[in-house]
Order: structure tokens, then sequence, then C-alpha cells
């Protein structure tokens, strides 16, 4: 999720270890800057190989078991400034606490997460929440906001009741969302292979539902408010390299690259429609029921030994806004 998110998240968890009020703010405080630190790792990143900060960002620095560790880097960065006012292990504590909401916190997201690193390399991602969600991160704020000014851990409280009943209502709207996706394809007479439903971008009432059948993706929209409606959307064939691009051989480098975008999609890959040399993740697009990529790569048939360009394609969010405020109101 966004930095903001992530630092009052690890701050509500932090203020629980705060024995007393005089403790609080820096309970609050060291558990919100180490709630965010784990994302240092986009700093992470080559020039030369646009995707190697996709292989590192959600990696170690978020794995359950760089928590004792990542949150001893936080304390050993913070003591110097705050030795006066906490002891060595109160402040390994509350950074301990902060440090080690983070990467659960982004396994509610779509993104992916190393959870179980360097044990494993599966991606979790639950699909429950926006990586930006202001319904999420604004009452929390300004629940954590009341309780350091007045250091009042009541209020503190409420926040992490908060957080937990908000993310219990994003699990049953991705049970409904998974329930639709599947009632849909099967209307269609189709036996998926694999499914996903995930939330569009800063609410939990807009859905997209993506499956895969018979070579293709079938991208369609759910709005999950009182009753449950869908908005059909469109399909697109899966990516086939040897059809696709017979011309690619299978140990170059942009085979490899295409192999690398591949693990970090899940496998949701397809050509981007209108350009053959650019490669989509399916799982995203501003418009939940179409195929506007939001992030792609493109490959370059001259230099098949070079690196894949990687592309954000922000024109879309922009161009696209009040068709989704559209579909969301």
């Amino acid at each position: 999720m966004d930095p903001l998110s992530h630092g009052i998240f690890g701050a509500s968890v932090a203020h629980f270890s705060a024995k007393n009020p005089s403790k609080l703010r820096w309970a609050l405080l060291v558990g919100f800057l180490a709630g965010i630190a784990p994302d240092l790792d986009v700093l992470i990143r080559s020039a030369e190989d646009p995707l190697l900060f996709l292989e590192y960002h959600r990696q170690f620095t978020h794995s359950l078991f760089f928590i004792p560790i990542g949150a001893l880097l936080c304390t050993l960065a913070l003591y110097p400034f705050l030795r006066k006012k906490l002891t060595f292990l109160e402040l390994y504590f509350y950074a301990f606490l902060g440090y080690s909401t983070h990467g659960l916190l982004d396994s509610f997201t779509s993104y992916g997460t190393q959870l179980l690193w360097p044990f494993s390399s599966l991606r979790v991602s639950w699909n429950n929440i926006s990586i930006i969600d202001p319904l999420f991160t604004l009452p929390i704020l300004a629940l954590l906001f009341v309780a350091f000014m007045r250091k009042q851990f009541r209020h503190a409280r409420y926040a992490f009741v908060y957080i937990l009943a908000y993310l219990s209502f994003s699990m049953v709207q991705h049970e409904r969302a998974q329930t639709l996706v599947l009632a849909l394809a099967t209307e269609r007479g189709h036996n998926p292979v694999r499914l996903i439903s995930k939330p569009t971008l800063g609410n939990l009432i807009l859905w997209r539902l993506v499956y895969e059948y018979d070579g293709r993706y079938f991208v369609d929209a759910a709005k999950l408010g009182w009753d449950s409606v869908t908005i059909p959307g469109k399909s697109i064939a899966k990516l086939d390299i040897n059809n696709d691009y017979p011309w690619l051989l299978k140990d170059s480098v942009q085979a490899k690259d295409i192999e690398r975008f591949r693990w970090f999609s899940a496998g949701f890959l397809a050509k981007v429609p209108n350009d053959n040399l650019m490669i989509m993740d399916v799982r995203y697009s501003f418009i939940p029921n179409e195929l506007s990529p939001l992030w792609v790569i493109r490959l370059n048939p001259k230099t098949p030994e070079q690196h894949v360009e990687y592309l954000d394609i922000r024109d879309n969010v922009i161009k696209d806004r009040q068709r989704f405020l559209d579909l969301l109101f």
C-alpha cells in the first residue's frame, strides 16, 4: 500500500507496547517510521535493467523472516536521535511491532509480496484492498492524530479496531466478487483455468474480474453495493511466446525478461492491442472491464540481447478518470 497507510498501521500496532501516556507519542512515531521502512527497497534499481526493481520491491525487506533484522536496522538508525527518550530495548520493541505490519498489509493487495523469502519466491496477494484507499487511510490517520496530540490510548485503540473492521469487510467483498466471477464464467459455459478479482483504485465497491479459459483472458467488472451487478467487458488472447514472437530465441535476454515479467504478473500476460511489441499485465487497468494497461514491457526485435523497456502508462488514468467515476457512482 501507500507509505502513509503503512506508517499509520505500524503506529496503531506499536502503541500497544507503550506502558504509559508519556511513552505513547514515541511508540506512535517509531511505529510509523518502522512501518514505512521496508519500502526503502524501491531504491534498488538499475538504469540498464528496468525490471530489477520489480524483483526486489516487496522482496527481502517485506519477508516475515526479515522482521527482526529490519527492526534492528530501524532501531540503530533512530537510537542516536531518541536515546534520551527511550531505552534501546523500548525503541527496538516499538520498531519491531511497526515493521512487522508492513508485509502483511501489502499482502492484502494484488501486487504480490514475498512473505516467505528466502524459502520461497511466491508472491502472496490476497486481492482484498487497493494499494491506495482513502476510506482505509484517512479515518485511521485522524484517530491517531488525536491520540498523538492528546496522549490518549483510547483513540489509538479505535484506529486499530477500524483497521480490523475495514480489512474484514474487504474480505467479505472479495468473497462476493469471487462468487460473481465464477457465476459469470459458468453462465457463459466456461470452465475457468483460474480466476481473480481485485478492487479498483480507492474503493471496495467497483471490482475487476479476470478469468482464463481456452487460451484467453476474460475481463469484466462488478459493482458490489447492497446488490451485486456485473458490467460485461472484453477478452484477449493469452500470450504465447512461440507463436507471438517466433523470432525471439528462448535464451535471449528479452525472452528471459518476459519470464521475469510473467513471474511478477502471476502469468497474466497478453500482447497490448494495436501494438504487438508491447506486453501487458492483464490484472490491471484503470477502467475495470477494459484492456488499457497501466504498465507494460516493450520488446525490440533489433536488440534481443538488450533488456526490454518498462513503461508506466499514466495517460490512461488521467484520460479515463471521469469514466471511472461514472462507473463507481
